[in-house]
């Protein structure tokens, strides 16, 4: 079956974000020459939706969707998949697959983790017990979506040694970056680590550079130091590898297992068995009765 990725940025009105995402692509399939993939955004390009399903379409069978996004909000849950739909009746012979879009995983863990550790080494790897960490995402209206910000902070704070870990949001929700940073002030912080919650550049990493400049300005007696967007991180890349697998059909129940367990210390004793099946004890309860957020949508992702 001839079969076609395409890779749905957000867009920004920030040319070199959007620059950057066709950049990771093109990266993307040079580590994977056997897939045809394509790109499109969904707002704040040349290439939007519409166009981009329909490209992928031409001389294809199947099309897999990928939104190349972190939390599921309007965009993922509504937007996408109305495109699809049209999409599906100007191509009734193509088989059209959504795929799951990044999500708050065990990756984006490593990933901050690793960022707070440059952050940190950067700073003269100053006492983490007074060293405040603030993960700053792009807010929404979506609850869910804020809550997926909230879930990482909490990890992040299981595994290392900072004994503030915070959020905030660049917009639409609260609280804002400001307000955090006062209260780490309030609670006797003396260094400050803001990790933004983003792929890519745009323009709110640029806001995000100028808010930091500017609180730097504001609390002098405060070490205040920003870490960088995930981009073209490894595991962004292997998580796509698994969203296509997923998507086709190809994941196997222990990678299943895996993936819905992302965050369970009960991993551990299932990697270590062979049939890649295990049973929770905390909570009395199996792990096929595990509620998760990503099928809650009023849609199926294979539609």
């Amino acid at each position: 079956m001839k079969s076609t990725i395409l890779l749905v940025g957000h867009g920004s009105r920030h040319t070199p974000g959007n620059v950057e995402i066709d950049e990771f692509a093109a990266q993307w399939a040079k580590k994977n020459p056997q897939w045809r993939i394509e790109t499109c955004f969904i707002e704040f390009a040349d290439v939007l939706l519409d166009q981009g399903l329909d490209t992928a379409a031409n001389d294809s069978e199947q099309v897999i969707i990928i939104p190349l996004i972190l939390n599921a909000a309007g965009h993922v849950k509504m937007e996408i998949p109305h495109h699809i739909d049209k999409a599906r009746q100007r191509h009734p012979e193509i088989e059209f697959i959504y795929a799951r879009h990044i999500g708050a995983t065990d990756q984006i863990l490593t990933i901050l983790k690793r960022n707070l550790r440059k952050v940190m080494a950067k700073m003269d790897m100053p006492d983490p017990k007074t060293t405040g960490v603030i993960l700053l995402g792009r807010g929404s209206s979506d609850r869910i979506a804020n809550g997926e910000v909230a879930k990482m902070a909490r990890w992040l704070f299981e595994e290392s040694d900072h004994e503030l870990v915070d959020i905030a949001f660049t917009g639409i929700t609260h609280p804002r970056l400001e307000s955090v940073v006062q209260r780490h002030a309030k609670l006797g912080m003396t260094q400050i680590v803001v990790l933004p919650y983003y792929l890519f550049t745009g323009t709110l990493i640029e806001r995000i550079k100028r808010q930091v400049a500017r609180l730097q300005e504001q609390y002098p007696q405060l070490a205040i130091a920003h870490g960088d967007y995930f981009g073209f991180e490894k595991e962004i890349y292997e998580t796509l590898n698994s969203r296509v697998r997923e998507a086709r059909g190809e994941t196997t129940h222990r990678e299943k297992t895996m993936m819905e367990c992302d965050g369970c210390q009960y991993r551990a004793l299932a990697e270590e068995s062979d049939h890649g099946h295990h049973r929770h004890d905390h909570g009395e309860h199996h792990h096929d009765e595990h509620e998760h957020e990503h099928c809650r949508h009023d849609h199926d992702h294979k539609m």
